[in-house]
Protein backbone atom coordinates (compact mmCIF):
# COMPACT_ATOMS: atom_id res chain seq x y z
CA UNK A 1 0.00 0.00 0.00
CA UNK A 2 1.46 3.58 -1.33
CA UNK A 3 0.40 6.14 1.30
CA UNK A 4 1.23 10.14 0.76
CA UNK A 5 1.27 12.51 3.47
CA UNK A 6 -0.59 15.88 2.73
CA UNK A 7 -3.01 18.56 4.11
CA UNK A 8 -6.13 18.39 4.97
CA UNK A 9 -7.74 21.80 5.21
CA UNK A 10 -10.02 22.33 8.39
CA UNK A 11 -11.33 25.49 9.99
CA UNK A 12 -13.77 28.25 8.37
CA UNK A 13 -14.28 31.06 5.95
CA UNK A 14 -11.12 33.11 6.42
CA UNK A 15 -9.56 30.84 9.27
CA UNK A 16 -7.58 28.29 7.78
CA UNK A 17 -6.57 25.56 9.74
CA UNK A 18 -4.71 22.49 8.12
CA UNK A 19 -3.85 18.51 9.52
CA UNK A 20 -1.19 16.85 8.61
CA UNK A 21 -1.96 13.62 7.32
CA UNK A 22 -1.12 10.28 6.02
CA UNK A 23 -3.32 8.95 3.43
CA UNK A 24 -3.76 5.88 1.20
CA UNK A 25 -2.80 6.67 -2.44
CA UNK A 26 -5.85 4.28 -3.39
CA UNK A 27 -8.50 6.57 -2.11
CA UNK A 28 -9.46 10.37 -2.81
CA UNK A 29 -7.46 11.40 0.69
CA UNK A 30 -11.24 12.99 1.91
CA UNK A 31 -12.19 10.95 4.38
CA UNK A 32 -9.81 7.83 4.40
CA UNK A 33 -6.68 9.38 6.69
CA UNK A 34 -4.50 6.45 7.85
CA UNK A 35 -3.04 8.81 10.76
CA UNK A 36 -2.97 12.60 12.15
CA UNK A 37 0.84 13.43 12.03
CA UNK A 38 0.45 17.01 13.11
CA UNK A 39 -1.01 20.39 12.31
CA UNK A 40 -0.09 23.85 10.55
CA UNK A 41 -1.66 26.88 11.51
CA UNK A 42 -0.62 29.88 8.87
CA UNK A 43 -2.93 32.50 10.82
CA UNK A 44 -1.12 33.74 14.04
CA UNK A 45 2.67 35.99 13.31
CA UNK A 46 5.12 33.25 13.37
CA UNK A 47 2.90 30.28 11.85
CA UNK A 48 2.35 27.14 14.08
CA UNK A 49 3.41 24.03 12.56
CA UNK A 50 3.46 21.00 15.28
CA UNK A 51 4.50 17.63 13.74
CA UNK A 52 5.00 14.21 15.18
CA UNK A 53 8.56 13.62 13.69
CA UNK A 54 8.83 10.20 15.29
CA UNK A 55 5.33 8.67 13.04
CA UNK A 56 7.09 10.96 10.12
CA UNK A 57 10.20 9.18 9.81
CA UNK A 58 7.87 5.55 10.23
CA UNK A 59 5.79 6.80 7.35
CA UNK A 60 8.80 7.89 6.04
CA UNK A 61 10.79 4.43 6.71
CA UNK A 62 7.53 2.25 5.08
CA UNK A 63 7.75 4.64 2.06
CA UNK A 64 5.31 7.37 1.95
CA UNK A 65 5.61 10.22 -0.28
CA UNK A 66 4.98 14.24 1.04
CA UNK A 67 3.26 16.38 -1.00
CA UNK A 68 5.50 19.41 -1.97
CA UNK A 69 3.83 22.15 0.36
CA UNK A 70 4.25 19.12 3.24
CA UNK A 71 7.72 18.81 2.22
CA UNK A 72 8.33 23.03 2.36
CA UNK A 73 6.58 22.47 6.10
CA UNK A 74 9.10 20.29 7.49
CA UNK A 75 12.27 21.70 6.20
CA UNK A 76 10.90 24.60 7.96
CA UNK A 77 10.38 22.32 10.98
CA UNK A 78 13.89 21.05 10.81
CA UNK A 79 12.70 17.35 10.22
CA UNK A 80 15.01 15.05 8.70
CA UNK A 81 13.98 14.49 4.80
CA UNK A 82 15.50 11.04 3.27
CA UNK A 83 17.14 11.83 0.23
CA UNK A 84 14.82 8.63 -1.91
CA UNK A 85 11.67 11.04 -1.10
CA UNK A 86 13.09 14.37 -2.12
CA UNK A 87 12.73 13.52 -5.75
Amino acid sequence: MAARIRLVRKGRRNRPFFRIVAVSDEKDGRGDILEVLGYYDPIPDPEIIEVKEERILYWFSVGAKPSDTVKSLLKKKGVFIPPTVDK
